[in-house]
């Protein structure tokens, strides 16, 4: 039997819920705020585990999702572009830095000061030298996630307006962060609904029965809560 903390148990005996059982969204919801004990408006975040065999090709699931209600995160975001008129496009998106090989440079050497980067197709054949400095921070640009764009403009907005990005680890979990315990209850499950329906909608063609194999929603400093996910084989 898995040990759990005494501040789980006491969390647990004050709520009168099993957290091992799996609740429909918007009591999940609920539960997680209730929980929310620290001295910090914590994140909300939701963790999917998927059936993917991520070995293969098919099955590497990365994309992005505008959220009907934002994250409530101050998003920095970067952009890399060919040309003088994009700079200027990108900074007045909401950029915090925009460039061409001097931003390159700039990241390369160690600016690390961002939450997203974005890239014009023309700028990627430098951009891809930094593969090995924004890979492993899941920061590097792709078409999947709407971060190669030629109009920056608008992908800046898209994400300081709570767009987000989500990558399948190896093991098959996304994790996404889908508000605040600050956000009304009504909000964040619609946030959650929102992500799911997207997933599922996303489903590699060649994924077998289940897609979605467990949901669990929690805050920053709470234990998760099980939510319940009703879908159709195929």
């Amino acid at each position: 039997m898995r040990h759990r903390s005494k501040r789980y148990r006491q969390l647990v005996e004050k709520i009168g819920v099993d957290l091992q059982e799996a609740q429909g969204v918007p009591t999940a919801v609920g539960l997680v705020k209730k929980m929310a004990k620290a001295k910090f408006t914590e994140t909300v975040e939701l963790a999917v585990h998927l059936n993917l065999d991520t070995k293969k090709a098919d099955q590497q699931f990365r994309g992005s999702i505008s959220l009907p209600h934002g994250t409530g995160r101050d998003v920095r975001v970067i952009v890399f572009v060919d040309d003088g008129d994009k700079v200027q496009a990108a900074l007045a998106g909401g950029a915090v830095k925009a460039g061409g090989e001097d931003l390159v440079n700039a990241v390369n050497e160690g600016f690390m000061d961002f939450d997203v980067a974005i890239a014009t197709p023309k700028m990627m054949r430098f951009v891809g030298k930094l593969g090995k400095v924004l890979g492993p921070r899941g920061l590097m640009p792709s078409p999947k996630s709407g971060t190669v764009t030629d109009d920056v403009s608008t992908a800046v907005k898209e994400f300081k307006a709570g767009k987000i990005e989500y990558r399948s680890d190896a093991a098959g979990n996304v994790q996404v962060r889908v508000g605040n315990v600050g956000f009304e209850e009504a909000k964040l499950a619609d946030n959650i609904s929102a992500f799911l329906t997207h997933v599922t909608e996303h489903r590699p063609s060649s994924v077998k029965g289940d897609f979605v194999k467990n949901v669990t929603v929690s805050s920053t400093m709470g234990p998760g809560v099980k939510v319940a996910f009703i879908q159709s084989q195929e």
